[in-house]
């Protein structure tokens, strides 16, 4: 029984992604030039699978993304804020 017992629980633990983060990154983008600019970057950073989470800022020129690292990284957010027309780099 007790064997049966710590199966399960070894199972239960190496079933979820243990690996997997929250992480939250900042992406300066300088080229939105109007207040819709940040409408068209925010729908291309969601339709980046991973993505749980996009603020973006018009004032700031910034977006602040909320993403799980094992299913996506800052490369495929960049790449998607460019594929959209506009260009963005990790604030620093």
């Amino acid at each position: 029984m007790k064997k049966l017992a710590a199966m399960i629980a070894l199972a239960a633990v190496f079933s979820a992604p243990a690996w997997a983060t929250t992480k939250t990154v900042t992406l300066s983008v300088s080229g939105m030039t109007c207040a819709a600019c940040p409408i068209t970057v925010k729908k291309a950073l969601s339709k980046v699978d991973g993505v749980e989470a996009a603020e973006v800022s018009y004032e700031k020129k910034e977006a602040v993304v909320t993403y799980d690292d094992a299913k996506t990284n800052v490369e495929a957010l960049t790449k998607a804020t460019e594929g959209a027309g506009y260009p963005s780099d990790v604030k620093k």
